[in-house]
This record gives C-alpha cells, structure tokens and sequence, in this order.
C-alpha cells in the first residue's frame, strides 16, 4: 500500500505550477523546450508515418497468398505463420534488435514499426480478402489474366475500403508506438521523456506527455475523418 502515496507523490510533482497572475511566464517555463520538442515529435511522426506505409506494403503483398479462398492450404499456412511471428515479437524488442544492427536512430525505429505492422496488417488485409465475392475472379481468370491480375483487379477493388480503414487504424496506433521507441535509442520524443523521467525533471515529463497526448489526439481526429469518409464512399 506504500506504493500508491508515492505514485501520489511523483504525479503531483509533474503537475505544473500555473499561476493566474502570472500564466504565460509559468506556460513558458513550463513549456521551455517546446520548439525542441515539436521537431522530435515530427521525427516520431515520420518514423510511424513511413514505418505504416512500409509495414502496409509488405502486408498488402503477403495478404493474398494469406488468404485461404485465394491460396493452397500450404502456401497460406506458410504465409500466416511468417505474419504471426512478425507480430508476436513486440515492437520494442524488434526496436532493440534493430539498434543492436543498425545504430541508435530513427531508422531503427522505423524497421521495428514497418516488421510490426506488416504481420498485423497482414492478417486484417487476409481477412477482407476471404470475404469478397470470388465472382470478379473468376471473370478474370476466364478472360486469361494471371493469379496477380485476378488479385488486383477481382479482389483488391472490393478490399480496398477495409484496407485503407485498417491502415489509418494501424498509423494510429503507430504512432503511440513510436513515442515510446525512444526508450532503447530508436529516435523520436521518446528520448527525451526517458531522459526526464531518468533526471527527475518531473515538470518535463507532464509537458513532454501533453504534447504527445495533444498530437495523438489529432491524429485520431484525422484518421477518424478519413475513415469515414472512406466508408462512406464505399457504402
């Protein structure tokens, strides 16, 4: 029971002093390094932008041959078993795998995401591919077309809105993802939130997570925009 007071404590110690007489000097000092934190949490953007659409691709390709109405028995358990172990490593392991390669820095970062996201993806692109009409297929492949263009152009048109739905969901929880990466060095503003929990800068902390809350948020606003546009369209 000791541990709650002291949790008390450390939360209380990163809430910020805002006097009314004085709110934008103590905004200010709160917020001292504000424009530094701005442009690292653009990296996190990019790293989780990038990571998505790199993650998205590999998932798209794997997604077909990972469906059971469009593949062999042998090919899609194949396939399946390389996406589930894509995400059943947890991204920041992967993160630590690819700083140990490649050096701290956002291009770690960004591997551990796309790996993440592709096994993910890959087994949601899988499932709105088994549930569109094979009609179109069909269609296809009487008109002499390969197993690529039957996919292309008699399954891929009616996945389509699940797959962008599901991509904008997945940016989404990337870049959560990434504010935190920064913990084993793969860049972004997680480095900096670990450098202030790590020096007790307690009034960092809350101003450092309020960005990353406030950015989050807006993320989820936009995507949450664009998928129902994206839905609308389609129905």
């Amino acid at each position: 029971m000791r541990g709650i007071p002291l949790a008390g404590d450390y939360i209380a110690g990163t809430i910020p002093r805002l006097r009314f007489e004085h709110f934008f000097a103590d905004l200010a000092y709160w917020m001292w390094g504000f424009t530094d934190w701005v442009l690292l949490l653009a990296d996190t953007l990019l790293i989780a932008y990038v990571g998505t659409v790199l993650g998205g691709v590999v998932a798209l390709l794997l997604s077909f041959p990972a469906a059971a109405t469009l593949a062999p028995p042998w090919v899609v358990s194949f396939i399946r078993r390389v996406l589930e172990f894509m995400r059943t490593v947890p991204t920041l392991v992967l993160a630590l795998i690819f700083v140990y390669a490649f050096g701290l820095g956002a291009f770690a970062g960004m591997l551990a995401i796309a790996v993440h996201t592709a096994g993910a993806l890959g087994k949601l692109f899988a499932e709105e591919h088994e549930n569109a009409s094979l009609a179109q297929m069909e269609a296809v492949r009487a008109a002499g077309g390969s197993w690529a263009a039957q996919m292309r152009f008699g399954i891929f048109p009616q996945s389509l809105p699940g797959v962008l739905s599901y991509g904008l969901l997945r940016f989404e929880i990337n870049v959560r993802e990434a504010s935190v990466l920064g913990i084993v060095g793969a860049g972004g503003i997680g480095e900096e939130l670990y450098l202030a929990v790590r020096q007790f800068e307690y009034q960092d902390i809350s101003a450092i997570l309020v960005l990353i809350l406030a950015t989050v948020a807006a993320i989820d606003l936009l995507c949450g925009r664009l998928r129902r546009r994206v839905l609308g369209s389609a129905a």
